[in-house]
C-alpha cells in the first residue's frame, strides 16, 4: 500500500529525495499497511540530532483499543546520523524545508519518502494550473482526431 502527499509536488519544487524509516507502535502498523493514513499538511521538523514526522494523521486500526490514542502525534523517523546532519545543513541557510512525499511498505517494513523543497509562489502555482489545462485540452483534441 502506499499513501502519497498530493499536494507537495503541487505547493513545493521538490529536489533531492530521502528514504527514512518510521517508529510506529503495533496497531498503528495495521493502520498504515490497510492505508488508513493522511499526509496532507505534515512537515518534518529536526530537534537536536532526532527528526520527527509532525502532524501526520494515522487513523486508529479497527480491532485495537482506542484508549488513549492520539492520531496526530510526533513520530520519529529513523535517519543516519550522516542523513540528519546532510539535511539540517541543506534547510538552514537555503529557505528548503522537508516534506514528506510517501508512506510505503517495502516487505515488512513501513518507509517513509520525504524530500527537500522549496515553497512554489502563488503565480508559479497558477501557472502548472494553466499548463496543466492546456495538456488535458491538447490531449482531448487529439482523442477527437483519431
Amino acid at each position: 500500500m502506499r499513501i502519497t502527499n498530493r499536494k507537495a509536488s503541487f505547493q513545493y519544487e521538490l529536489k533531492e529525495k530521502f528514504e527514512a524509516g518510521i517508529n510506529l507502535l503495533g496497531a498503528e502498523v495495521k493502520a498504515v499497511k490497510l492505508g488508513h493514513a493522511d499526509l496532507t499538511g505534515s512537515f518534518i521538523r529536526i530537534v537536536g540530532s532526532e527528526t520527527y514526522l509532525i502532524n501526520c494523521k494515522i487513523f486508529p486500526y479497527q480491532y485495537a483499543r482506542p484508549e488513549q490514542y492520539d492520531p496526530k502525534r510526533n513520530r520519529k523517523l529513523l535517519l543516519h546520523k550522516k542523513q540528519i546532519i546532510a539535511l539540517k545543513t541543506k534547510t538552514d541557510g537555503s529557505g528548503l524545508t522537508i516534506i514528506p512525499i510517501s508512506l510505503y511498505t517495502t516487505g515488512n517494513l513501513i518507509k517513509l519518502e520525504l524530500a527537500l523543497g522549496k515553497p512554489k509562489k502563488k503565480f508559479e502555482k497558477k501557472e502548472a494550473l494553466k499548463r496543466k489545462d492546456i495538456e488535458r485540452d491538447i490531449q482531448e483534441a487529439l482523442k477527437g482526431n483519431f
